[in-house]
């Protein structure tokens, strides 16, 4: 028995000798290097773009790094750079071989576009290496197959004007440009030169254009809206081979120039827009360049759509596409006005042969609707309307007489209007054509009707600290409010010696308007209560704090003032205006220019619910040059 059990306790001390064995093969395997830290780094390559950056078991990394840069390529340009998240979520390994679940996350305007990918590390003289194959990337991936990706477009938000109506839609357009893909690139560049002659484009800028294009491009020009085509570009494109016409829609506002410098311009993001927000503005994308349409850019224009594809990597395979992932576009939200469309249009039609800089305002006291704010054309792309600095003249008599009112006086008060006052040194006078029968010891109320200048200046000492500038406030100049939209509130300064004080109680000096402003001070003392003004849906605010509100006194005095400008004072012109009764108050003010003393023209009127401010940068008299502004569209609003 011991001869028979001897070999069988050799056999079990055999079995356990290999089981000790067994397991220190274990031990030396779970001791080896850990596979996450190579995982992680891995992600990280491939997160930028480069898995040749860490140890590779296949394929060499200059390889992995031209063929991973192959299937991602198509992501261009719609994915603008933009890198994906690569996390490590699981790493499994056994003896030489791990196995990674990678979770990838493209976070795109549209939404994000995440799923998962698998891929192994192969443990090579102790250390781990990734292997790169187009699984890696997306897990449907196969050879031969790469990612494309295009953007599906949003629908710009329009511009909405009051009661609803469209002012910034689609709207018709034929766009001309140069055809590559129809004739050869000498052929095309001299299409180019042709078509820069016709639509008088610059022939070295377009033809450079035209030559970098690529074959298949389509290269634009010049985009009229349809109607508006010149016959000699629709007759002479139409025979020249490689100029092509296109029919399409562009976002567009009723006219070329309806407030054009307030609403701006939708165009081709620029190259700083782009690297501004490289996110946000891809190559071809159309933004707002100015005006509303830019500051309100992100609301108007949405979010793009996205739709990724799995395609061969050679065209003519005609291996067919896959879809990867569509994210749909979001169209853009519209921006509401309180533009009044018929009444813009009749501001700008009355401004259209006015050479100088000129606008018209008119808002709504009742709550501060802005219902027209033209430029003419002289302002070149300034908004003048809305955001001009212009010395008041005498509309700002309307802030000085509250003033003087709250100092005790009333329409009444018997006032001395001289042909001359002097001030520190300083002589003041009246406009040349002053009438005669005001000069003289009149009531205040007839110093207005005429805009006896000398009157008021001889008046000052009631005034002190900040009378003016607390007056100004209460007809809601001077102090600024964020609106939504570019706004001057004026400036009311405190003057720096007695001349100024005495050109600032005139409308000169430093006090500065915009006609915006000069129509809420009328607004203000129309409603008798201080108008704030309102353009964009959502942008309201309330009357400064610490300015004292018009009391119903003060506003029936001054309304009884500036209705006495019409029935008897400068502003007689508006005495017949059907509706109800009109107040009103013209102003000059100079200024020099190259040497030369020319005046600013201004008008300020109101007729029921509806303020009008007119000003003209360069005339004769507010009454003679702005005054036939504002009566033509108070009859025209009538």
């Amino acid at each position: 028995m011991r001869r028979l059990g001897t070999p069988a306790l050799l056999g079990a001390a055999a079995l356990v000798a290999a089981g000790l064995t067994a397991c220190d093969q274990v031990a030396d395997t779970v001791g080896g290097p850990d596979a996450r830290p190579a995982a992680e780094a891995y992600a990280a390559a491939l997160a930028a773009g480069e898995p040749g950056s860490v140890p590779l078991a296949e394929p060499a990394a200059a390889e992995a790094d031209e063929a991973h840069a192959a299937v991602v390529a198509g992501l261009e340009p719609a994915f603008a750079g933009l890198e994906p998240q690569v996390e490590v979520l699981t790493v499994s390994d056994t003896r030489d071989v791990a196995e990674v679940d990678l979770g990838w996350t493209w976070r795109l305007p549209a939404g994000d576009w995440s799923y998962e990918t698998t891929t192994s590390l192969r443990l090579v003289d102790d250390e781990w290496r990734a292997v790169w194959q187009p699984s890696v990337v997306e897990p449907s991936l196969e050879d031969g197959e790469v990612l494309d990706a295009s953007t599906l477009g949003a629908s710009r938000g329009d511009v909405l004007g009051a009661g609803g109506k469209r002012i910034v839609t689609p709207r018709a357009v034929v766009r001309f440009g140069v055809d590559r893909s129809a004739v050869s690139k000498q052929q095309a560049l001299r299409a180019a030169e042709r078509l820069a002659e016709l639509a008088d484009l610059d022939k070295k800028t377009y033809r450079a254009r035209v030559a970098g294009a690529g074959p298949e491009a389509f290269v634009e020009g010049i985009v009229y809206r349809v109607g508006d085509v010149p016959a000699s570009l629709s007759q002479g494109s139409d025979t020249f081979a490689g100029i092509k016409a296109i029919s399409s829609e562009q976002a567009l506002a009723p006219t070329r120039d309806f407030a054009a410098e307030l609403l701006g311009s939708v165009g081709e993001v620029t190259a700083e827009m782009m690297e501004a927000q490289p996110g946000v503005y891809r190559v071809g994308d159309r933004a707002g360049l100015s005006g509303l349409q830019a500051r309100y850019d992100e609301e108007l224009r949405g979010s793009p759509g996205m739709l990724v594809r799995a395609v061969d990597e050679d065209p003519g395979a005609g291996g067919g596409e896959r879809e990867l992932v569509a994210l749909p576009a979001t169209d853009g939200e519209d921006l509401r006005l309180s533009l009044d469309v018929g009444l813009q249009r009749t501001a700008e039609s009355l401004l259209a042969d006015v050479g100088p800089a000129s606008a018209l305002v008119a808002l709504r006291p009742s709550d501060g609707e802005v219902l027209a704010a033209a430029n003419g054309p002289g302002v070149g792309a300034t908004n003048v309307a809305t955001f001009g600095q212009a010395a008041p003249g005498s509309t700002f008599k309307i802030v000085t007489s509250l003033a003087l009112l709250r100092a005790g006086m009333s329409p009444s008060t018997t006032v001395t209007c001289s042909p001359r006052v002097v001030v520190d040194g300083k002589a003041f006078t009246n406009y040349s054509d002053y009438p005669s029968a005001d000069l003289g010891r009149i009531p205040l109320r007839r110093a207005i009707a005429s805009s006896c200048n000398t009157a008021l200046i001889a008046e000052s000492g009631r005034l002190d600290g900040t009378d003016l500038y607390d007056a100004g406030a209460t007809l809601g100049m001077g102090i600024d409010h964020d609106l939504g939209f570019p706004a001057y509130f004026g400036s009311v300064p405190q003057p720096e010696s007695e001349t100024e004080a005495a050109a600032s109680l005139i409308g000169q000096g430093r006090v500065l308007a915009s006609p915006m402003v000069m129509a809420a001070v009328i607004a203000s003392v129309q409603e008798g209560a201080t108008v704030v003004p309102t353009l964009v849906e959502g942008y309201t605010d309330d009357p400064p704090e610490g300015a004292a509100p018009l009391t119903k006194g003060e506003a029936e005095a001054l309304r009884s003032m500036l209705r006495e400008v019409v029935v008897s004072g400068s502003g007689r012109g508006l005495a017949d205006v059907p509706g109800p009764a009109v107040l009103a108050k013209t102003g000059t003010a100079e200024f020099e220019r190259d040497g030369k003393v020319l005046t600013h023209a201004w008008m300020v009127a109101a007729q029921g619910d509806l303020a009008v401010a007119a000003y003209v940068e360069v005339g004769d008299s507010g009454s003679g040059t702005a005054g036939p502004l504002v009566e033509a569209l108070l009859r025209a609003a009538g």
